[in-house]
């Protein structure tokens, strides 16, 4: 009885060792030479600003063990990158997980449902306060009761600052220490919550509605992030607009960082719908692409999917913007204008108007997923080309400047969608005047970060077409 048992765990251990053997035949860790020539190949074939770096010159290296040498200078595939980057490149990146970057890109993030900005306090201190800027359903901070306008100065009982709040704020759970802001003073509340993340996918429609002012039919739209894969929600609100006899529209872009190329197209043709086939955006690659890749995006009549799309026909439209409303947003505005009449209304947005393509370690010029080199997962989103509208406008570095400037005061945020939240109601007092003025008594902060921040997708406009 022994001498089988201990024949079986012999064959069982043999059979074992086998298995391990073989898979660790199969699975080949790259080393760090091999993702830093990934990273030279893409940047030296596709990168906006190349001619801005010497060594991605196509005749930099003399032959590949010139360039192989050049390359293991460099410590880190980051530190390359860094080296390779143009000093007017604020927004390519180089990511060492691309599952979480894809993940990111679909909506789908950790979360814990409470999405916020982060404000300097108004005494120079360094201190930061958080402010809600909405609450996602079913998630810990709907369950806590959170709301827009909340403030929270604390985390795990540590005051946030411009040199912590990355750190606190990463863990998957965390206490808020709840305040009130009057303007000048936060004031602590002794209230606590506790919010946990979990993996939880955002429609980035957030609010649809229509208002109906002195018989004028006003759709809003709270839309925070142009992803692809929710582009019928996008459509359908369009639709319920159009139903319910809208002509008017405010556009809530003022936390909508960007997104897919092609779903911005997507909400231009919503909007509008009488310039189909026409230029929406032109294309600016390097000049080794450029006669190759460059195509114009035109204003079409199907969505994403091949469905209808669902316009407006509108000749104005009202877009409410901050600082944080960038890439795809800005897109939208500037491809806009040269159509209709965009009123902007907020404040100076961030000067995104550069697309990037996701990169894996594959051969040009598909660098796919499908061939990907299994032996790490690094993937990057160079800037591979500059937008401009039809009349050619692009190197909006500063941003697009608002046509009535108006803040947010963190101390009366209102509610999104209520006819009184100020920056809805500056665009109401344009279509239905009452004689009311704007409240700007108020000090304006600066904004230090904000959720979205944190994530790899930041700011992101997807040439996804």
């Amino acid at each position: 009885m022994k001498k089988n048992l201990l024949l079986s765990l012999i064959a069982l251990s043999t059979l074992l060792s086998s298995c391990f053997e073989d898979l660790d035949d199969n699975i080949q860790f790259a080393d760090t030479i091999d993702i830093q020539d990934f990273i030279y190949r893409g940047l030296n074939y596709y990168y906006l600003y190349k001619a801005d770096t010497p060594e991605l010159a196509n005749d930099a290296f003399i032959n590949d063990q010139a360039k192989n040498e050049f390359l293991q200078g460099f410590e880190t595939p980051e530190s390359l990158f860094s080296y390779l980057k143009s000093p007017q490149d604020r927004f390519s990146i180089l990511i060492d997980d691309y599952v979480i970057l894809e993940n990111s890109l679909s909506g789908i993030t950790l979360n814990n449902g409470m999405e916020f900005g982060l404000v300097f306090y108004p005494d120079n201190s360094g201190n930061v306060f958080g402010y809600v800027r909405y609450v996602l359903p079913n998630t810990s901070a709907s369950e806590m009761n959170l709301q827009r306008g909340d403030i929270f100065n604390k985390v795990n009982g540590v005051q946030l600052t411009e040199n912590n709040f990355n750190e606190l704020l990463a863990p998957d759970t965390y206490t808020l220490s709840l305040a009130t802001f009057n303007g000048q003073t936060i004031t602590e509340t002794n209230e606590e919550v506790t919010l946990t993340k979990v993996q939880y996918t955002e429609n980035p429609v957030l609010l649809s509605k229509t208002l109906t002012i002195e018989n004028e039919k006003i759709g809003y739209l709270m839309y925070n992030a142009f992803t692809r894969s929710f582009v019928s929600d996008l459509n359908a609100a369009f639709g319920e607009f159009a139903a319910n006899g809208v002509t008017e529209l405010v556009l809530d872009l003022r936390y909508n960082g960007g997104g897919s190329v092609e779903t911005a197209t997507d909400l231009a043709s919503m909007i509008t719908g009488q310039f189909n086939n026409q230029v929406f955006y032109s294309e600016q690659w390097n000049e080794d692409r450029q006669a190759d890749e460059a195509e114009d995006g035109l204003f079409d009549n199907t969505i994403t999917g091949g469905a209808a799309t669902n316009s407006l026909n509108l000749n104005r439209v009202f877009v409410l913007t901050t600082q944080r409303t960038a890439s795809a947003s800005e897109l939208v505005i500037n491809g806009l204008e040269p159509y209709i009449d965009v009123v902007q209304i907020g404040l100076n947005t961030t000067g995104k108007f550069q697309a990037s393509r996701l990169l894996y370690d594959a051969p040009a010029p598909d660098f796919n997923r499908s061939q990907a080199n299994p032996g790490h997962t690094y993937a990057m989103l160079p800037l591979i080309f500059k937008t401009a509208n039809a009349n050619g406008n692009t190197d909006y570095i500063d941003g697009l400047i608002p046509d009535i400037e108006l803040g947010e005061d963190f101390s009366n945020l209102g509610m999104l969608g209520d006819v009184n939240e100020p920056l809805l109601a500056e665009a109401i007092e344009i279509i239905v005047p009452s004689g009311r003025p704007s409240n700007r008594n108020f000090t304006q902060l600066q904004v230090v970060s904000e959720r979205k921040e944190m994530l790899p997708f930041y700011q992101i406009l997807l040439a996804d077409k």
